[in-house]
């Protein structure tokens, strides 16, 4: 059998009596480790300490010493409240407070009426010792004729002349009695007394709950769920830790009643305008919010501030305590099998605001960047829109999902291209997806006018991908990046620009953003700009601009992983509260089982959608090689003439080349079109040196 072997035996010490002094020795066997025995007591003190055991018996001793320090503090406010004015006081000053002024003057009078009978009751105390006397010495001579009379009534019926004191006397030893047993009781009495005031003030503070939250029971802590009233939230901003405000507050005479709005139900929650007294800004306030919400007995994320209209006005919405925990419930697309969309007419059911209302966003004519932490729930809030389109017939997708794990599988079949993985490969098969999207809107922009379009999306998920892809093309130009040079990011520039007017609309879901994976341009050409939780607040302002977060926006300030599907959106689409720049919205979940059900009633309402799993590249040609060729022996030939003859070499590669193509190409090989008599032209000598040189260049690497 394993274990530690403990010799005992005596030795001498430097220090001590070898006779008197015994050493132990802990032996380890070849099973156990040594360990000393001070660092197993220590462990076992501090498993002792941290235990919960251990915790929930000091916080019960805690809890129940505070009770009776609470009920003191009970009892002695109910004496000086019985005893003085102050209760009329407090209630006048919360009608006040409430803008009850009505019920302010009825506290007020009866204030003054108790004032009025305190003041009887003094004055009747002055002459209340005389009177105390005189009745005292009429009632005690009453008293003992009364007692000799009656003596004398029982000595007549007993002919006994000893029974006139009888009555007497018996009173005198019912009072001595009485002395007896106060002297046997009055030792214990003051032994036992304080206990039972004692008891008596816990009894008081127990039934109050009269100890702090962390000391109370889980199941009767009350604090958190508090309702808000003014002056709960008079007393929370007070006590905020603005000293002007503070200040302020207390210098006013209706104790800062004329500082809010009336408290108005909002959902799920309350809300109230505060305006700020001067010299206290609204982002002291709201810088706070943290303390704001745990002086309001809630948790940060149940505090909203935004800033109104008015100005040094902070809004607070101030949540039910766990509402915003609970489910918001289904979406309708998922309930209602009859449910259609109307691309621009018609607004798509994302979920509920804070108040519970239903939270529909238009998307007609509008770019879309939704952002966010990862597995925050963005590629379902974006798929929830493009389902809700989906159910417009008319309308058409140009799809990209940069993750590739088929999220967006349910769309084959229903997008005209859907392009799904991360390599570089798919990045470029994206890229090229969005410049087939900007030619489809330069052919649209030429159409006569007045022609209607349908709706297209182009809708591209992981955006950060493609932005931060390093490959280059065979002209030597980035697919990433953020430069005039960069593919992917001119084109998403180009739909920007002009594609709302023809209805080519581009859509980017993107993760946590940056200005390499999400670049400033990009972000701000977008219409409607949601966020999910991020992690700072530069972050917030990259996703839905300064004006936003300068109004109180403020996704980094939601939880990751616990608020998963909330998103704060900054759009015209949506319906905002007037006098703020952004609205926070519960997005409802549409799982993949659901959106695949979705997609079917979607599919039946088209004719047939043959989906594209990759681009076609056109036929690869020489461009410079092309150009030499149509000039032909010709010395110089105007730029005009070239295109033209371009287009009748190959009309698929050049067809629809303009004079800023030509030159682009020109300019890259060094052959720069030149005026001559006043017209663009293109020399044969410069382009044959352009191609020379460019062969030598290849034969030299060749050769390396």
């Amino acid at each position: 059998m394993s274990g530690t072997v403990v010799h005992l035996h005596k030795g001498p010490t430097p220090d001590h009596d070898p006779a008197t002094v015994t050493t132990l020795t802990v032996v380890p066997d070849a099973t156990t480790p040594a360990v000393p025995l001070w660092i197993r007591s220590g462990r076992a003190i501090k498993t002792a300490v941290t235990h919960n055991n251990t915790r929930t018996a000091a916080r019960a001793v805690a809890r129940h010493s505070l009770y009776i320090a609470g009920g003191a503090r009970i009892v002695g406010r109910r004496a000086w409240d019985g005893r003085t004015a102050a209760r009329y006081e407090r209630y006048m000053r919360t009608a006040e407070a409430a803008g009850n002024f009505d019920a302010a003057a009825e506290w007020e009078e009866r204030g003054q009426r108790f004032r009025e009978a305190r003041h009887r009751r003094r004055m009747d105390l002055l002459h209340s010792p005389l009177d105390v006397a005189k009745g005292a010495g009429i009632s005690v001579g009453m008293g003992i004729g009364g007692l000799v009379l009656l003596g004398i009534a029982m000595a007549v019926a007993t002919k006994d002349a000893t029974d006139v004191v009888t009555p007497l006397m018996a009173v005198v030893d019912f009072i001595n009695l009485m002395i007896t047993i106060v002297r046997v009781v009055w030792g214990p009495a003051l032994t036992i007394g304080p206990f039972l005031a004692l008891l008596a003030l816990w009894s008081v503070g127990a039934h109050q709950k009269a100890a702090p939250q962390w000391a109370l029971p889980p199941d009767v802590r009350t604090g958190e769920g508090e309702p808000i009233t003014p002056s709960i939230v008079v007393k929370a901003l007070r006590d905020l830790g603005v000293p002007a405000l503070r200040k302020a507050i207390t210098e006013m005479g209706d104790a800062g009643a004329s500082m809010l709005s009336p408290i108005v139900i909002a959902g799920c929650g309350v809300e109230v305008d505060v305006t700020l007294p001067s010299g206290v800004s609204t982002n002291e306030v709201q810088n706070k919010r943290r303390k704001l919400a745990e002086n309001l007995s809630r948790h940060e994320h149940e505090v909203f501030i935004t800033i109104p209209t008015a100005a040094r006005t902070v809004r607070l919405w101030v949540a039910d305590s766990g509402a915003l925990d609970e489910p918001i419930g289904p979406s309708p697309l998922t309930t209602d099998e009859t449910l259609t969309a109307d691309y621009a007419k018609g607004r798509a059911p994302w979920g509920q605001d804070l108040r519970g209302d239903a939270a529909t966003l238009s998307l007609y004519q509008r770019h879309l960047l939704i952002t966010g932490l990862s597995n925050q729930g963005k590629t379902v809030a974006l798929r929830s829109l493009a389902l809700w389109l989906s159910l417009d017939k008319s309308v058409q997708f140009l799809m990209g999902d940069l993750k590739g794990v088929g999220d967006w599988a349910m769309f084959d079949g229903l997008a005209t291209t859907l392009i799904q993985g991360p390599t570089d490969e798919h990045v470029i098969q994206v890229t090229e997806m969005v410049e087939g999207a900007v030619e489809e809107m330069n052919r649209r922009i030429q159409a006569p006018p007045g022609t209607v379009f349908p709706a297209l999306i182009v809708l591209v998920d992981e955006a950060q991908v493609a932005f931060m892809c390093p490959v280059k093309d065979d002209e030597g130009r980035f697919y990433g990046g953020s430069k005039a040079t960069s593919r992917y990011f001119m084109a998403v520039r180009k739909i920007h620009n002009q594609g709302r007017a023809v209805n080519v609309l581009m859509w980017q879901g993107t993760q946590d953003p940056t200005d390499q994976n999400l670049p400033k341009l990009v972000r701000e050409g977008a219409h409607t700009r949601a966020s999910l939780a991020l992690g700072t607040e530069s972050q917030a302002r990259m996703a839905l601009g300064d004006k936003a977060v300068d109004g109180g926006a403020a996704p980094n300030l939601l939880r990751p992983g616990l608020d998963q599907g909330t998103l704060v959106v900054a759009s015209s689409g949506i319906d905002i509260p007037k006098g703020q720049s952004s609205i926070t919205v519960r997005t409802h979940y549409v799982d993949d089982e659901a959106a695949v059900a979705i997609t079917d009633r979607a599919k039946a309402l088209r004719d047939g959608v043959t989906t594209l799993h990759a681009i076609e590249r056109k036929e690869e040609h020489d461009a410079l090689a092309d150009i030499a060729a149509v000039i032909g022996d010709a010395a110089r030939l105007r730029t005009q003439d070239v295109i033209k003859r371009l287009s009748a070499l190959n009309p698929t590669a050049y067809g629809d080349w303009s004079p800023g193509d030509l030159t682009r190409v020109l300019e890259d090989a060094s052959a720069e079109p030149y005026k001559s008599d006043g017209r663009m032209v293109v020399a044969r000598d410069r382009v044959v040196r352009a191609l020379a040189n460019r062969d030598n260049e290849g034969s030299a690497s060749d050769a390396g």
